[in-house]
């Protein structure tokens, strides 16, 4: 039973996200971070705002933000592409056996910058619960932002739905009726099976070229170069679309509750096409 369920593509994309999650310096502190990233371009007053609300309650300029966030693009994308994988997160070593090295290291800085990216486009935090436990929700749209970083139109399509949600509720925290049993968790689960087969891929690619030593770690950094900066600006660039970001929206302390929720299967029908192009 256990090795059927690790030949599944989105059990194996679930269990390496959940593994990248736990290593030491993978989850962001949304308070400490935005109050570094943009402390040179705020008033203190902004900063307060924007960490107690978000930073379109704060009314912080979109340029401003994109700053921040092309900075942290920059930044992770430095970290991730050093030569050594295991130079970069430590912790790897306490990985389940099924969860490569280097396939943490990278999911690791994926959700590292999904978590900051986040964070200045006016989501909620995303690890605010004590323990060392995941919830399903933050699970299920951290598996959204990666899919959007691949390319993956549904999760696009499903980011824009969780995000309509936040904004027409003005909600503080995450939509999770519709990311775990709703009309999103359908797209969740598809879209974790495709990620599933695509970044087995790329560490296998990368894998192959460590095969002859040193030439082996400048192709491996390059290529991880090559692939994590788009796919980092794919994100930015869809989350600074989004209507939550436009600055002085207000928020409120309150669930998201949708009395009829439409079906997944109009969302899934409707990306399957542009996913199978992609693919």
């Amino acid at each position: 039973m256990a090795g059927k369920e690790m030949e599944d593509p989105g059990s194996h994309f679930s269990t390496v996200l959940v593994a990248a999650a736990k290593l030491p310096g993978v989850r962001i502190d949304r308070e400490t971070y935005l109050r570094k990233a943009l402390s040179r371009h705020c008033s203190e007053e902004q900063i307060k705002e924007a960490i107690d609300e978000t930073p379109a309650a704060a009314g912080i300029p979109l340029d401003i933000l994109e700053k921040a966030a092309n900075d942290s693009i920059k930044y992770e994308t430095a970290k991730v592409s050093a030569a050594s994988a295991a130079a970069g997160l430590p912790g790897l070593i306490f990985l389940p056996a099924t969860v490569p090295a280097d396939l943490a290291q990278y999911m690791g800085h994926m959700l590292r910058i999904a978590q900051k990216l986040a964070y200045l486009y006016s989501w909620p935090d995303l690890f605010s619960g004590d323990g060392d436990d995941m919830d399903d929700a933050t699970e299920g749209v951290l598996t959204l932002f990666v899919g959007v970083m691949f390319g993956t139109h549904s999760a696009t399509t499903a980011i824009g739905k969780v995000a309509e949600e936040m904004s027409k509720h003005v909600a503080k925290s995450l939509p999770k009726k519709a990311l775990t049993k709703g009309f999103i968790y359908p797209l969740v689960k598809k879209i974790a099976g495709r990620l599933g087969k695509e970044m087995t891929k790329q560490i296998f690619a990368r894998s192959v070229s460590k095969a002859v030593p040193v030439v082996g770690a400048v192709v491996s950094g390059g290529l991880t170069f090559a692939t994590f900066r788009p796919m980092a600006k794919k994100l930015k660039n869809h989350l600074s679309g989004l209507d939550m970001t436009k600055p002085a929206l207000r928020v409120e302390d309150v669930e998201v509750v949708r009395d009829h929720e439409p079906s997944a299967t109009d969302y899934v029908e409707q990306s399957d096409g542009d996913d199978a192009a992609s693919g």
